[in-house]
């Protein structure tokens, strides 16, 4: 596909202002935004500025992304009628990858058809940190042309190090140890993991690995926090084996209900995230990293 050397610009809606201003800036888009009017009934009416180049971005995180997918759906058509031959979706967080298999008769394998749903509408996606469980590439779950994931664990790693003096790293399930071994290879920091047995979505029983965290400063981190419970019995044992303090980073702090009282319940001190999700514990913007990504995209073949 042969595109002009018309300026791309970055479709965004109001809800996201901030975050989209931050990519803009970084990655020198065109923001605009895109209009949205609720009717009554539920319904959703979008207007897009009248007329787009052929290299449009879409940001839109996918945290409570039912909605949001109807967004997605009529902004993606509507964008391509209006002159975008060229569309990437950027979505900091990607929702419906944890179920990538029917786990008992049918069930709808959510990672599968939501990913075929929206590489019908983009030609690229960039995300950061996907939940993705039995498969190596996100394209596997998301089949566009183009795809790149970032992660967030060493721009926290980064964090971490500048604010804890020899921090230990402590990845509270198997499922976080690749994180947790990037963020503590950027700064040669000691790391393990735990071991998790879940008996539901608020049950966890958990066991430290044999590690001394004695007068330590142990990070837990991790990829996402939802309700909290893993993250806060982690903090729990770490504090009884004598951690001289517990704090938390993730990548998507989605931080559901109370999630983030049961953590600091559980004695941890602070709480940071990157900005892939707004949140008040945001510290680490994933916007440099998000424009550097798009330009790989253009400037690589078309």
């Amino acid at each position: 596909m042969l595109l002009t050397h018309e300026p791309p610009c970055l479709l965004y809606f109001d809800d996201e202002a901030d975050a989209a201003l931050r990519l803009a800036h970084a990655a020198g888009l065109g923001p605009a935004a895109i209009d949205r009017h609720r009717f009554p009934d539920g319904e959703l009416k979008l207007r897009l500025p009248p007329a787009l180049p052929e290299r449009v971005v879409l940001l839109r995180t996918l945290a409570q992304p039912n909605e949001k997918l109807v967004e997605l759906l009529l902004a993606a058509r509507t964008a391509r009628e209006l002159g975008a031959r060229h569309l990437t979706l950027v979505a900091p967080y990607l929702a419906y990858m944890r179920q990538d298999i029917a786990f008992s008769p049918g069930e709808a394998v959510s990672q599968r058809i939501v990913g075929h749903f929206l590489a019908s509408l983009f030609d690229a996606v960039i995300t950061v940190d996907p939940h993705l469980h039995r498969i190596a590439a996100l394209q596997e779950a998301v089949p566009v042309r183009q795809a790149i994931v970032l992660s967030g664990a060493p721009l926290l790693g980064d964090w971490i190090a500048q604010r804890r003096p020899r921090p230990f790293l402590m990845g509270p399930d198997s499922e976080s140890a690749q994180w947790v071994a990037q963020a503590a290879a950027r700064h040669g920091l000691d790391h393990a993991v735990c071991q998790k047995v879940r008996h539901g979505d608020k049950a966890v029983d958990m066991v430290l690995p044999p590690v001394n965290v004695q007068g330590r400063a142990v990070v837990l981190l991790d990829d996402v926090a939802s309700s909290g419970h893993t993250v806060a019995r982690a903090a729990q044992l770490l504090r009884a084996a004598g951690a001289a303090s517990v704090d938390v980073a993730v990548t998507h702090a989605l931080f559901a209900g109370d999630a983030l009282q049961v953590i600091r319940d559980a004695g941890v001190a602070e709480v940071w995230s990157t900005d892939s999700i707004a949140h008040p514990s945001n510290a680490v913007s994933v916007a440099p990293a998000m424009a550097q990504a798009l330009h790989r995209l253009w400037d690589g073949p078309a």
